[in-house]
């Protein structure tokens, strides 16, 4: 009897009623995963090949691509199989895998948003000292810091749940496996892992968010102190595409939270929806943002273009 037992394997949701909807849905979810490595690729492609933009905040851009890359590629693909091939069956070990590469990634992310937002508050506030303080090799070692910690506070997630007994219900409520999702199908007590989870969400994440309020707080009194609006709005306008890329990130992440902690009664639409979003909107959208707001990538990608017609 494996009802007491960890599972071979886990259900992933489905929309009841809306089975015959999936290929259709697949076809939008392919859309948007080809949107993101073509947009996080190309991000990465040009920061490499143009010199000019070997500077800090491209670098905290590429990483930000490459964690969209690895974070959308450990789920799309099988959310696609899912969908396309009815195959919704995922083992367990693959599970705890993904479970632990979500939450990770979503944590050295949240560390290179931080990051970025130091980064335009030395630029803003101190930009004599820009250069000196957010040199390349410290850009360099904040990246190993982000991953190091995402690592440190993630990996006991998946490690927490391998003792525990299952019930025998195995269906996820996502297409996809996230830690409150699994560790609510556990038919024991979870009380360690409900309070490190959380712990290690506002430790992180909780803590990313309101060091970027606080620095963009700092960075909001040195605009007010220059004398002329069109300054400060063109000092200003230089955060605007940071601003929007933080609140791609951290409204899904805020809206699944909510979800998962208060609508247990909600449609199973609304629960694979917030999923579907947090993985893919960001993603998609962090490229598209700077390409809009950074005037060099912009160039460059204009050339490309040039090239390619020639």
């Amino acid at each position: 009897n494996r009802s007491d037992l960890s599972p071979s394997s886990f259900i992933l949701a489905s929309i009841p009623g809306l089975e015959t909807a999936h290929f259709w849905m697949a076809i939008l979810l392919c859309s948007m995963y080809i949107l993101t490595v073509t947009g996080n690729c190309a991000v990465l492609f040009i920061v490499k090949t143009e010199p000019s933009l070997h500077a800090p905040m491209y670098f905290f851009l590429c990483m930000l691509a490459a964690i969209d890359l690895a974070l959308s590629t450990s789920t799309v693909p099988r959310v696609l199989s899912f969908y396309w091939f009815n195959t919704r069956e995922i083992s367990f070990g693959a599970c705890l895998v993904q479970m632990f590469l979500i939450h990770t990634l979503s944590a050295i992310e949240s560390t290179v948003l931080l990051a970025m937002a130091v980064d335009r508050y030395v630029a803003i506030c101190h930009p004599l000292r820009h250069a000196a303080i957010l040199t390349n090799a410290v850009t360099v070692k904040i990246g190993l810091v982000a991953m190091a910690r995402g690592v440190i506070f993630f990996l006991p997630l998946p490690l927490l749940l391998l003792p525990l007994p299952f019930c025998s219900s195995r269906v996820l409520s996502h297409s996809f496996c996230l830690h409150q999702d699994v560790m609510n199908l556990a038919c024991a007590n979870t009380t360690p892992s409900v309070v490190y989870g959380l712990t290690a969400i506002l430790l992180v994440m909780g803590l990313d968010a309101i060091l970027i309020c606080l620095s963009y707080i700092l960075i909001l009194k040195a605009v007010l102190r220059l004398a002329l609006w069109k300054e400060r709005l063109k000092v200003f306008s230089t955060c605007v595409a940071h601003i929007c890329v933080v609140l791609a990130f951290y409204v899904p992440l805020i809206g699944l939270s909510v979800v998962h902690r208060f609508g247990k009664d909600l449609a199973p639409l609304v629960h694979i929806t917030m999923g579907n979003v947090y993985i893919l909107v960001p993603a998609v959208l962090n490229p598209i943002i700077y390409g809009v707001r950074t005037k060099e990538i912009q160039r460059r990608i204009l050339n490309l273009f040039h090239i390619y017609n020639d």
